[in-house]
Parts: structure tokens; sequence; C-alpha cells
């Protein structure tokens, strides 16, 4: 638990004090109330005694009381209402927060260093509220009035019969049937007479008379005088007098229920002091009784009866009172109490106080302890038959007895209030009271033992509870704190008993004992046991207190600590207190933070945010939003959306607190500052026919380093060749875009009225759309004029007349789930000078629709565009570029220094001179596609119809998908091994004769120049020939060879004029499976190596073919319907003929087994496709010679409907002069699918 500000042995005496009654005729009311107090108010700074007292036990030793507090209290004749004692404590816990400025204690644990309250407040006076509005029970005696002060003014026409009427009063309260409350401890209740005199005001020897009157009538020790001043006070005076007052009416007015004005049925609290008292003063002077005030009907903590019956302080309540709270508060500000009072006035009530206790109270007390002795001795000296009968006797009318289990559930048995069990309860908390602990401790052991054997439940719980208090403060400890005896008790209390509020006092005197016994674990579990629905704001206290515990062990338990201080924040806020809640999520957040647990700091950060906004810290809420969003969530679609219109719509709020404020940073979407580009001219028209810059240059290619390398090369050559061979000094290769990998430590020149385009890369890490409007970029420029001065002008966007620098506004920009996208944005300067890009500015939304979340309902946007926004909030993102890491210096190598990257802080300059060039391909023409080979020819167009116009628009890309068959054999045999097959595919009007100039020209030459190439040379071992010949056979089986020629027109603009130029492509596609390209592709270098050295090996040619060239030598396909229906209502089985088709590739003989025992195992395949099987025969071996094409048919067996895949043989082959079979990559191609229906 935290630390309090009294220690457990403060705690406990001030808890329970010696209650004393208080009834005041009228006048002597008024009189106290010309200082804005009651009579019980007047006494309460002045209630703890300031000097040890001494009484005598009934072992006639002498007995120390220190720091002796009473309670006085007006009589109320109605016990408070459980609703409106939870609405006093949800009071007290809001009104009492952490204060501001207060250094927090920083625990160090492990990894973590945590910034923790070290006092609770809040608790405190919750606790301490709590146990002094305990209302009366019939069980114990702690709270019963021990004695009455019956108080009277000496400007009455007759005190003494005033006297006389207020006794008879008590008297009718106490003993009248009809008055169960309040509880009195002992029929004799002690009556002492107070006589109140006004010394400005009144007749000061007259009150002399009466008082002597009094003391002959009453006894000197039965009776006062007390004397106080109802002067006006003087303003004027120098005189400082001193408001006692304060610290329990003032300070703690929150608790106020209504002013003196209105009622004064006031509950104060002081939570800074060990005086904490609760004033239940009931003061309504409306109805008399025989002439006196019936200040005892109603009880302060009465709900008001028009009000809300329900007494819940979960629902709207507790606003309620909060906002009435504070007018009174505000009402109650300017009022000083005790003002007509002097410092003198100050000491004579302390003296009556003390005269009081000294000459009335403890006396009576004394006498009381005696008595109960005194019977407790006679009733042991009794023999157990005689005894029993006297408490028969004594009984009168208890209740029959029952069963165990019967009294379990009913609590136990009901004593009458003279049942001499009851006597040494009384014993007990009389010894209790005055802090005779030993004493008390061996009564309340005695009549726990009386109470078990009746099974009286409560009473039992009662007498356990206070001997284990007892038992801990007995001076010099001489046995250990029964822990055992409270938790017995609690259990009682809680579910026999069903009385959480018992449960509670038990929990938390327990928990303090344990505490300042360093058992923060046994506190901690205490504290959870007792948490539980039927009250939020108990549960979040004793979570909190429990949080408390972890932290403060030898070895402090962090994570429980945050897990049980976010239970608390949560109970807070179902309490309907959302600063308590705020500060615990707050507290938790230090552990939770950074560790990973993104799903935890989601939801702390979210309640965070929306209990922020509800306190209106909108700064605090717009920060907790934004740590969700700029995290990388694990979150789904919907709950991300749901954080993200609470962000946008908190956001919102925020912004129209200062519209005309700077606009601030927003967290989405993600920008890439380093990925950012920028473009300096024209975009590039290549189809429109318009002139444009002469450059190769755009946004559209990716760097290549070696082509910016070669024009870097030709750049510094023309410079060269225009400075007579020399390059100058100050020469720099001219950089049109600037990126990453380019020299960006220089100002880069962008010229007067060419646009300047900034590509900002975006991503989305939300699994929801962004939508931004009205997206452009932000910039600073320090314009130049003829005379050399600068001005600086900051724009956003162009409005009205043309301005200095344009700026291009992107109206909508989606970027989609976890997309990432670039935005080109473009500036067109009008004026030289310095343009400083800043970032961009954008609205953020989301499209309204694209997701059902649970967040705040969305606001009408005005926003109209081609997608629906549902919200969106104005702001800006920097472009912040970190240049690159400087590496020169000995200094620069041993710190870390970036330089600068200047690519968004361009100078203009003035106009220049710009090569253009007017030229472009509007459109390709695909004329026709042919075919060049010895074995193979194009036979058709598969997705294209031929006599069709095949064209490719500007940057359009296209796909052409042909049929290519063998060339047949007497084609073949009666052409020479160097001869040709040409095939033509005819897409234009007319045909080209492929095999004529100029195709066959250009393929015959590129021919004669593979032919040039060295060949290998042959092997002259017979042996290591036959393996080069199977190898070659193996390798036969995906080699093509097929030469594919596309012929095209391009339809060109040049000088305004259209020109169509022709030509041609030659494709060589040489193996089944691998791409071929009509430019030789571009090579990755190959990764450094480190050098080895290792012994040469003699490198022989394998003399095996590798398992994916034999893999190859059989091709097989299944042929079968893709559906099939069959009536299972009739017949059980579904046989469906399939064929295999296997084709041998090779020009040798090969040997083949086909297997159809193969099932598919795997659990993914089976829950796809169903499981079939295959009738007849299981296993094929079949000889295929040289290219043949092989038909097995096959029945496959269904039992139910489904899909299916029928691609389960197995096929192995190997060559018919090897030993060695290879299954073939059929098995890994896509599954053979067949849909079975019911008829």
């Amino acid at each position: 638990m935290a630390q309090c500000v009294q220690s457990v042995q403060e705690l406990i005496p001030d808890s329970f004090v010696p209650c004393v009654a208080a009834l005041c005729s009228d006048e002597a009311e008024r009189l106290t109330r010309l200082n804005h107090l009651s009579f019980a108010e007047l006494l309460k700074p002045f209630s703890r005694l300031t000097s040890e007292v001494h009484m005598r036990d009934p072992n006639n030793q002498l007995h120390v009381i220190k720091n002796l507090k009473i309670a006085v209290s007006n009589i109320i004749t109605q016990p408070p209402q459980p609703g409106a004692i939870r609405k006093l404590l949800n009071d007290v816990v809001s009104g009492s927060q952490p204060a501001e400025g207060l250094v927090a204690n920083v625990i160090t644990a492990g990894d973590y260093d945590l910034n923790i309250s070290a006092t609770t407040p809040w608790f405190e006076s919750y606790r301490e509220t709590f146990l002094q509005s305990m209302p009366a029970s019939d069980h114990e005696f702690l709270n019963h009035y021990l004695a009455c002060m019956l108080v009277t003014s000496s400007s009455e026409a007759e005190p003494m019969e005033q006297f006389s009427k207020l006794s008879h009063e008590q008297h009718r309260i106490q003993h009248n049937n009809d008055y169960s409350y309040p509880k009195w401890f002992i029929p004799n209740t002690l009556k002492y007479y107070v006589l109140l005199h006004d010394v400005s005001a009144g007749d000061e020897q007259r009150a002399e008379s009466i008082y002597e009157e009094m003391k002959q009538k009453y006894g000197t020790q039965g009776c006062y005088l007390l004397k106080i001043n109802s002067r006006t006070p003087n303003r004027a005076s120098d005189e400082q007098i001193p408001d006692p007052w304060s610290q329990y009416l003032q300070k703690n007015s929150i608790q106020n229920q209504e002013s003196y004005e209105d009622g004064p049925c006031t509950i104060t609290s002081n939570k800074n002091s060990h005086s904490n008292l609760l004033s239940l003063d009931g003061l309504d002077n409306e109805v008399k009784v025989d002439g006196l005030p019936n200040n005892f009907r109603t009880h302060p903590l009465q709900l008001d009866p028009s009000g809300d019956s329900s007494n819940s302080i979960d629902g709207p309540d507790h606003v309620k009172s909060a906002s009435s709270l504070h007018e009174t508060k505000k009402a109650n500000a300017g009022i000083i109490h005790g003002a007509c009072l002097t410092l003198t006035d100050h000491d004579r009530i302390r003296q009556f106080i003390q005269e009081f206790t000294f000459r009335g109270l403890l006396p009576h007390i004394e006498k009381t302890i005696r008595q109960l002795n005194d019977q407790l001795i006679s009733r042991k000296g009794l023999s157990r038959s005689l005894f029993s009968a006297t408490k028969k006797w004594f009984s009168g009318s208890k209740v029959p007895e029952k069963s165990i289990n019967e009294l379990k559930n009913t609590s136990g048995l009901l004593y009458p209030p003279e049942a001499p069990e009851l006597q040494i309860r009384k014993m007990a908390d009389l010894c209790f009271l005055v802090q005779h602990y030993d004493l008390a401790y061996s009564c309340y052991h005695t009549a726990k033992k009386d109470f078990l054997n009746d099974q009286a439940m409560l009473y039992a719980a009662g007498a356990l509870e206070m001997a284990a208090v007892s038992a801990f403060l007995q001076p010099g400890a001489p046995r250990p704190y029964p822990a055992h005896y409270m938790d017995t008790a609690i259990q009682t209390y809680r579910d026999i008993c069903k009385n959480m509020v018992l449960a509670e006092r038990c929990v938390l005197l327990s928990a303090e004992i344990l505490k300042s016994q360093s058992k923060y674990s046994e506190a901690a579990a205490l504290l959870i046991r007792l948490t539980s629905e039927d009250s939020d704001l108990r549960s979040a206290l004793l979570l909190e207190q429990a949080a408390h515990c972890f932290i403060n062990m030898k070895s402090p338990m962090v994570r429980k600590y945050a897990f049980h201080m976010i239970l608390a924040g949560h109970r807070f806020s179902k309490a309907g207190q959302k600063k308590h809640a705020l500060r615990c999520y707050c507290q938790a957040m230090q552990v939770y933070k950074g560790k990973g647990w993104s799903l935890a700091e989601d939801h702390i950060n979210f309640t965070i945010g929306r209990q922020s906004y509800t306190l209106r810290q909108l700064d605090n809420a717009v920060s907790a939003f934004r740590h969700i969003l700029i995290n990388e969530s694990k979150q789904s679609a919907a709950q991300q959306g749901a954080f993200l219109r609470e962000y946008l719509y908190v956001y919102k709020n925020v912004s129209q607190l200062s519209p005309d404020g700077p606009l601030p940073q927003l967290p989405l979407p993600y920008i890439n500052s380093s990925a950012t580009r920028v473009f300096f001219g024209h975009d590039r028209r290549p189809a429109d026919g318009e002139k444009q810059a002469a450059t190769h240059v755009s946004l559209d290619q990716e760097y290549d380093s070696e082509s910016s390398q070669q024009w870097r090369e030709l750049e510094e050559h023309v410079v060269a060749v225009v400075n007579r061979g020399v390059l100058p000094s100050n020469f720099h290769p001219t950089e049109y875009c600037l990126n990453s990998y380019s020299d960006n430590s220089r100002f880069p020149l962008a010229v007067v009225e060419e646009p300047v385009t900034v590509e900002v890369a975006f991503r989305n890490p939300l699994k929801v759309p962004l939508l931004l409007t009205d997206l452009s970029l932000l910039w600073k420029f320090q314009p130049k004029d003829v005379s050399g001065k600068e001005n600086e002008e900051v724009k956003e966007l162009v409005k009205g007349e043309p301005e200095m620098i344009g700026t291009e506004v992107v109206s909508e920009f989606l970027i989609n789930s976890e997309e990432s996208k670039v935005a080109r944005l473009k500036l067109f300067p009008h004026h030289i000078g310095e343009l400083h890009i800043l970032g961009v500015v954008y609205n953020l939304g989301t499209i309204q629709g694209s997701m059902a979340v649970d967040g705040i309902g969305a606001l009408p946007g005005c926003h109209t565009g081609k997608h629906s926004l549902s919200m969106s909030v104005r702001g800006r993102q920097d472009l912040e570029i970190q240049g690159p890491r400087l590496n020169n210096t000995k200094e620069e190598k041993t710190s870390i220094k970036y330089g600068p990257d200047r690519r968004l802080d361009p100078i203009i300059t003035e106009e220049m001179p710009l090569l253009e060039s007017e030229a472009g391909v509007k459109e390709f023409h695909i004329v026709q596609v042919s075919s060049s080979s010895k074995h193979w020819k194009l036979q058709k167009s598969v997705n294209l119809s031929e006599n069709k116009d095949a064209r490719l628009a500007n940057r359009e890309k296209g796909k052409f998908c042909f049929k290519a068959i063998r060339c047949k054999e007497e084609e073949v045999a009666t052409q020479s091994s160097e001869k040709y097959t040409f095939a033509d595919i005819i897409f234009g009007n007319e045909q080209i004769i492929s095999s004529a100039s100029p195709c066959a020209d250009f393929f015959y030459r590129s021919l004669s120049s593979e032919l040039k190439k060295p060949q290998a040379q042959s092997s002259l071992h017979t042996e290591k020939q036959s393996i080069e010949d199977t190898m070659r056979l193996i390798q036969k089986c995906n080699e093509v060879d097929l030469n594919i020629v596309v012929l095209w027109k391009a339809y060109v603009v040049e000088d305004s004029k259209q020109l169509i130029l022709e030509g041609q492509h030659h494709v060589v596609l040489r193996t089944i499976g691998k791409e071929a390209f009509s430019y030789p592709q571009k090579q990755e270098p190959p990764e450094m190596e480190l050098l080895k050295f290792f012994r040469p090996e003699n490198t022989t040619v394998s003399s095996r073919p590798s398992v994916e060239q034999l893999s190859n030598l059989i091709k097989t396909s299944l042929h079968y319907p893709e559906s099939f229906s069959h009536p299972f209502h009739q017949k059980s089985l579904c046989l469906v003929p399939v064929t295999l088709l296997l084709s041998n590739c090779s020009k040798a003989d090969v040997d083949v087994i086909v297997d159809l025992r193969h099932k598919t195992t795997s659990p993914e395949a089976l829950e796809i496709h169903g499981s079939f099987t295959w009738l007849g025969q299981t296993q094929y071996k079949l000889h295929l010679k040289s290219q043949e094409l092989h038909s097995l048919q096959l029945k496959a067996c269904f039992v139910h409907t489904g899909v299916y895949n029928l691609g389960t043989p197995r096929v192995f082959a190997k060559l018919s002069d090897q030993v060695t079979v290879f299954e073939t990559s059929q098995q890994s191609s896509m599954p053979a699918l067949i849909i079975i229906n019911n008829v």
C-alpha cells in the first residue's frame, strides 16, 4: 500500500473514539450560529486532549491514555442511507487529487524507472470518511453514544426548565420504542449540562447565578459554564485570529450537503490532520416538540426523496453531484467560521473539553467498566449448569436453537440488550475505546468463544475482528498478530452475513496492519479478495492499494503493479472517477510502454485518450491517439478504423479551439523522407507530338548508376571541348532529378517558369484506407529583386492573384490499406529567389463506409469528390531529410556527423535557354510473328485472332500466346540438316515471306555468328563418347531451338510530321521453361568472396544425368470431364473414365512404371479435395519407343459428391539401357480437378 500520513498505531485509535451526543435548545443553537457553526462543530477542532489522562482499571491499576479524542455530534433518529453514504464517499474521492507539482517517488526495479506517487490522499480520505460514517449496529457498541451534552443558553427565560425539558427529551429518545436510532451504550447514559453564555451580550452575573444553581442540582462534575463571544469582528484591527475550523469545513466543503442558510446538514472531513470526524448534525428548526428543536428527525445523509431512488453513484448522479458541490463550494468560499470568537474563547472551549473528559466522561467509563467486570467475575464463579440456567433466564426471548447450516445462512442468533454475552462485548468495547488493549483482548476472546458456541456468526465475526486489532495494539506485542482471526471475520461478514460494509472495515484495518509488518503480499491478496461488482469505487481503491503493495515489496513486482493499476483505472472509470482513472492508466503506461506489448499499449493509449477527452485535456487526448496510430498496430481493420475515427474526432475539436493557430503535425500516412525525389523541368510527353526538353531523365525511370555515370562523362567531355580541352574547376554535372543517390550537398538550380516536381513516398500502415484531400507542398520563399533586397514569404496554397510561387493542389489522393504510394506535387516559380520546401499539407480522412467501426459517429464534412469522406482534419508533415554521414576527417570518423541534404532548397534563377525536341512514338502495330527452326514451327495464335490489327499504345504492354508443333518427318527428311522451316502468323492484311529478305538475311547472319563460336572438342574415348551421347539424348527432351521473329510498324511524330517506321525483333527460344529476350539482360555483379586456396581435383564429366534432366523424359496429361453427374441415390458408386497420356520426349527407348496406389496424405489437400479410389490394375509397366505416345485407360471411383484431384498417379521412367529409375516432374504440376455432382 502507499505511504500514509498516519501510522496504523495512530489510525486505529482515531477511528474508534468515545461518541457523545449533543442536544441543544433553540437559543443555544442560535448563539452558535452567529459564528456559522453548530454546537458540535464548535467543539470539533478542540476535541483531542492535549495531555495524557489517567484512569483505574478493574484491578485498580493506573492506566494511561494518550492523545484521546472524542466525537461530539447532534442527535439524529434516522440511520444514514447506504446510497447517500456511497454518494458522500464518491465526492470525497473526487475532491482529493494529487497536488500540483508534487514530486513523485522514483522506483528502480530491473529495467524500469517508475515515477510513482508516494501517497494516496484520496484513499486516506475515503478510508477515514468510511470509518466515521458507519451506522451503529446492535452486535457492537464502538460507535454507540456514551454520554449526552444538554446545552442551553444563559439568555433563556428559564434555563433550568429548559435543562429539564432537554433531559426528558433525551430519555424519551433513548427508551421509547418509537426510536430505534441512535444507539446508546448503556441505559444509564451520562448527562452533562452545559450553560452557554454570550460574553459580549449576556448578563454575566445572571449566568453565574444559574451556574451555581446547576451545580447544586447536578453536581460540580455534571455541569459546566461555557463562555463565548458573539461580537462583530473588527476587520480594521491588526489582530489575526486563527481559523481552526477551516480544515474541517472550508477545505473540505466539497462534502457539504447544503449551506447553513438552507439547512445546516453538514458533512465534514479533514484529511490533513489527526482530527478527522464525520459531523452528522441535523438542525432542522421548522418542527418543534415541546418547544425543543426537532434536530434529530432526519439524518444529514438522507437522500432527497424527490431525487433518484436508485442510490447509485455509477450513473449520471456523480456528474450531477459534482456540479452541485462545486456550486456549494463557491457559495461557502467567503464564509468565515468562528469569526466572533477570540483566542480566549478558543482556550475556553479547549478547557471545556478537558473538564468534560476528566470530570464527566472518563469517570463514567471507569465506573461502567467496573460494573461490567463485576458481572463477568460473578459469571465465571457459577457452575456450568447454574450458568446455563442463568443464561436461559437472561436471554429471554432468544430464538430457539437451529442447525449449524441454518444458523450460518441466517447469520446466527440475535441477543437481547441485557444478554450476558453482550455485557462482555460492551466491556471489551469500552476498554478498547480507552486504549486498554490487554483487557479488551481478553474480553473479545471470551466473547468470541460464546458467540461461536451459539453460532451467532455476526457477533462472532465482530469479536474476532476486534480481538485481532487489540492483539496487534497491545503494548510490547506479547503475541503475534492473529491474521487468521481477521480472515475468518472477513469471510463471515461477506459470505454468511452478506455485510460488505463490515467486511470492508476488516480489510482496511488488516491491510494497514500487514503493511506495517512489511507483509505486502498478504496485504495485496486481502485487498484483491474484497473487490466485487457491487461497488466500483471500493474495488478501484482496493486494487490501487494492492498495486502499491506489489511495487513496495522487497523485490518489486512491476508487472503485477501495472496490471492492477489498469484494473483500478477501469473500475475508477466505471465509478465516474475520470481523473483517477486517467492517473492509474498513465502510471501503468510506464511499465507497458516500449516493451513490445502492442495490444496492451493500444488499449492503454486508447483509454487515456478517451479519459483525457472527457476531462477536456484535449492535447493529452490527441497525443494518446497519435501514439496508437504511429506504432505498427496489430489490431484488426475494424479496431484500427475505430482508433482513427476517435483521433480525427478529438483532433477536430482541438483544432476548433484555435482555428488561427499553426497547423500541427499529422501522424499518418508515414512519409519516407529519404526516398523523396525532386525533378526540375517539364514532364516528358513522348506521344503527344509537342516539344519537350531534350533529356532522357524523368521520374518514371529507376536510378541506374551505370547510365548516370555515362551521361556524366559525356557532359564532362562536351564541357571540356568547349573550354579547349580543360574542365573548369567549378564545373558540376547537371542534375535534373535529385534523389538519395545524387550529390545533394549543393543548392540545386531551378529556372523561373519551369516546374519543380517533388515526389513524396507515402505509406499507409493501417488496414483501412486513408484519403488525403487538398494535398499540396508547404514552402518558404525569399524573393530577390533588382535592388538586392530580400523578403520572406511563407505560403501554403495559391490564393487570389498570381503570386511568386504557384502551388499545385491534388484534390484527392487515396492510399489503400497497407499500401505504399508516391505523390508528385508541383511548384511553379514565377520569381527569382531562394525556395525552401518544408513539407506537405493536407486534409487527413478516411472513406465513409469502408469499415465497420464502433468509435464515435462521423461528423459530416464539406468535401465533395470521387470518394465519400467521413471526417477529415487539416494538418501537415515536414520533410526532414538526413544527409550522408561524414567520414573524411579524423573528427568526423570518430564521431557521428551528417552533411547537409539540400535537394529541397533550390535557388530559383532567371530564365535560361532550353533545348527542346519534337519526337515520339504514338503506337506500335504488330504486323506478323514468324518462326524459324529445324524441328518446330508456329501453328496458330491462341489469344488473338489472326488477320486482325494488333496495336500497342504508348507505354502499353501486350501478351501474345502461340501454339507450336513439330515439323513432319517427311518434311524434315526432304530437307538437309542445314535447312530450316519457316512459318508465319499474320496479323495485318498482307503476308511478309519470312524465308526471304530481310527476315531470312538477318536470321542467317546471326546464325553464322553463333557457328563461329568455338565448339567443344569431341571425345576420343569410346566409353566417354557413349556417356555424352546419352546425356545429349536426355538434354534434347527440353530443347526447342525455335527462333521467333516479330515484325512491326511504329507510327512516329517528328517535326510536326507523322512517319511510319518498320522493324523486326528476333528472339531465340532454346529451352522449355526459361525466359528469352530480344536484348541481353543486365547481369548483377557477383558478391565479393574471400579468396580460397584448395588442392585441384581431377575434373571428370558426370557419368550420370541429373535428376532434373531425367524427370523430363516422360510427359503426362490426364483427360477427363470437368464435371460428372451421378445418381447416388440409385447407385452408391460413381465410376468415371479417365485417360492418361504418356509421351516419350526423347529419341531413346524408355521403360515406364505407372503407380496408382499413391494417395494424398496432406491434411491441407484432404481438406480442399476429397479422397477417391482407382479401380482395376494398380500398377502398369510400359515400354515406350522413341517419341512414342501411349494412351492408358483408367477408372476413378467416387462414393459421394465433391471436388477431387485426379493428379495422384506416380510415373517413374528410366532409359532402357540404364538401371536408375526417376519419378517424372509432373507430380508437382497443377492439380487435375473434377467436380462430382448428384442428379
